[in-house]
């Protein structure tokens, strides 16, 4: 809070009555904040304090864009939606096609932008897997045309464990320290994987799964060894047909396709970080049918089982 608390040079010049320098941001023709101005570069990621003192005018951006209130609030319209209050402690997630404008903020109003450039999140997409609402919202951002989620609102301002990761992971960015780079990929893994604990504190503009399907893709990551959608159909009352159709609507994918993915990104795993037997890993994963796991891992990886330990990996 020292360090983000004074006034920075630019915001003095705001408050002797200077207009916003677009030029700071963004490059000439139309205002979409350039991850060249503000990453140095080979950096995949950055953190900034949020500018205070002015409004910020409607603006998208080329990166993944993370805002974390320290203190006070802001307030924010994404497109053409109501303001959206984003309190200390809580996380606003902005995608690429996602566009917003900031209200003045005041002194007291102290936040952070993190600036992301999608492969940071590769480690982090390891952890958490694509079948649930951040690993979708991720994707969505590299997706050509509309209808994914672009931005996701974490009320999460009570959850210590989410501020005790923030606090790392912010002092990870701002003291500069050996292995920092992958100490912040760690971390914000770490993170992800705790924010998938608070769906229920979660708001979001775009196209959101629904809390059934949400349901099922949290079946995939939590027991994925015996996902079954027909027992989960059963006790949200839905029929079988139903549910899959929402899954495969909100995710574009198939819950058999999902399960899939996950099972053997989880046989990957064990093969590259473990010595068990193939067999053992095939079990482990939910298969019986050794064959099927042989044909459908080398489909996926190009390699069989045993090739795909020995490295390198595709």
């Amino acid at each position: 809070m020292e360090r983000l608390r004074p006034v920075t040079p630019e915001e003095e010049r705001l408050l002797a009555g200077g207009a916003l320098e677009r030029e700071l941001y963004a490059s000439p023709g139309g205002f979409t904040v350039d991850s060249e101005k503000l990453l140095a570069r080979g950096k995949l990621i950055a953190v900034r304090p949020h500018t205070r003192f002015v409004d910020f005018p409607a603006h998208s951006h080329n990166y993944i864009e993370i805002l974390y209130m320290c203190a006070g609030e802001t307030v924010h319209t994404l497109g053409d939606g109501p303001p959206l209050t984003l309190r200390a402690g809580e996380l606003l997630f902005l995608n690429q096609r996602a566009t917003h404008q900031v209200a003045r903020a005041g002194m007291g109003d102290i936040g952070v932008n993190f600036i992301v450039l999608p492969p940071f999140f590769d480690y982090a997409l390891e952890l958490i897997g694509t079948g649930n609402v951040l690993g979708s919202f991720l994707l969505g951002g590299l997706r050509r045309g509309g209808g994914e989620i672009t931005s996701l609102h974490f009320k999460v301002a009570g959850a210590a464990r989410v501020q005790n990761l923030m606090e790392n992971l912010l002092w990870s960015l701002v003291e500069k320290c050996p292995n920092s780079r992958r100490i912040t990929q760690a971390t914000m893994g770490l993170l992800l994987l705790e924010l998938l604990n608070h769906v229920e504190q979660l708001s979001s503009r775009g196209e959101m799964p629904g809390g059934m399907v949400l349901s099922a893709l949290r079946e995939i990551e939590e027991n994925y060894r015996e996902a079954d959608l027909t027992r989960l159909a059963q006790e949200r009352h839905v029929s079988l047909s139903y549910l899959s159709s929402a899954v495969r609507q909100a995710t574009g994918r198939t819950f058999k396709d999902l399960l899939r993915e996950k099972r053997l990104s989880k046989a990957a795993q064990l093969l590259r970080e473990t010595k068990l037997p193939v067999e053992d890993i095939i079990a482990a994963v939910g298969y019986e049918n050794t064959s099927y796991f042989y044909r459908r891992f080398r489909e996926c990886y190009g390699v069989s089982p045993k090739e795909y330990r020995k490295g390198p990996q595709p």
